[in-house]
């Protein structure tokens, strides 16, 4: 009886002793497959990484033209929030000459600020010759976030569509290049993005209010799209369209298009040079696929 009871206990034991080295084998095996992957995603943005640097060397030829041209540039980043904009101008910028570059991201605007022209506080920070400027938002906060927001009154938006062609001509009229980029980035991705945001520690900051309520305004902010591309697209200062899911393929197209606003002289002519028709899409080219989706559904989707 005795020599059963031990029997018995013996093979428990080894039983246990098996259920704990399967798990032990399976832990091994996941966190193996866990390093994997994240060796794989380490490798995939290194290479991503790579294929942006003969443009990036272009972006700084390019700057030298600038200088010794003294040629003024102005791009303006706009698009939904997550859409990319800052990921790509950090891209943009990252081997530029530093004394000849500037990137201006805006606040509220001040008390003294709301009784000034519109344009006022964004003319102060306008490129000298030789220096680019980036505007992480611009201008165009008036037909986007304070519209859909009721942050301005229907005179205010209305004054500032009336005028702000007019400005842009003028502005390229007197040498400055402009280049007007908008980010576009689907609700799906946005929420993923938004959900990221919430959870990693390193981008909590970007989660702001107005973050919050942009899945639940989607529609609103759809339309004021709609209406600022059919206002304010025109031949001398035209809409580019970046579809931005794929972040990579975003800046890689959007520094394309910057390279391709000035005639400087190519550092890598064999480089290519044209910007993907599925990433980059004209203003008016984006206005027709809005109208026809309104036309077949009932509403924009874009």
């Amino acid at each position: 009886m005795s020599n059963e009871i031990d029997d018995s206990v013996s093979s428990q034991t080894e039983d246990k002793l098996t259920l704990v080295q399967n798990a032990d084998l399976a832990k091994s095996d996941s966190e193996s497959e866990q390093l994997k992957k994240l060796r794989d995603k380490a490798y995939r943005k290194f290479q991503q990484e790579e294929e942006l640097k003969p443009f990036q060397a272009e972006l700084i030829k390019m700057q030298q033209h600038l200088e010794q041209t003294k040629k003024r540039m102005i791009i303006l980043f706009e698009g939904r929030d997550a859409a990319g904009k800052g990921g790509t101008i950090r891209r943009v910028t990252r081997y530029m000459n530093e004394k000849h570059y500037r990137v201006v991201a805006l606040g509220k605007p001040t008390e003294n600020e709301k009784t000034e022209w519109f344009f006022q506080k964004y003319v102060r920070q306008f490129p000298r010759g030789g220096e680019v400027v980036l505007f992480d938002r611009s201008w165009y906060n008036r037909a986007m976030v304070e519209r859909v927001f009721d942050f301005c009154s229907d005179e205010e938006y209305k004054n500032f569509i009336r005028g702000v062609s007019g400005f842009e001509k003028d502005l390229i009229r007197q040498g400055t290049i402009l280049i007007k980029l908008y980010f576009s980035v689907t609700k799906e991705e946005q929420a993923r993005r938004f959900d990221r945001r919430k959870t990693d520690i390193l981008r909590q900051w970007k989660l702001s209010e107005v973050d919050v309520q942009a899945q639940e305004r989607w529609d609103d902010f759809t339309n004021v799209k709609y209406e600022m591309l059919r206002k304010t697209h025109t031949t001398h200062s035209p809409w580019k369209i970046i579809r931005s899911n794929d972040k990579h393929l975003a800046r890689l197209n959007a520094m394309k298009v910057i390279l391709n606003s000035v005639p400087y002289e190519r550092g890598d002519p064999d480089l290519d040079f044209v910007p993907n028709p599925d990433i980059v899409i004209s203003g008016s080219r984006e206005l027709e696929m809005m109208e026809a989706q309104r036309l077949r559904s009932g509403k924009f989707k874009a």
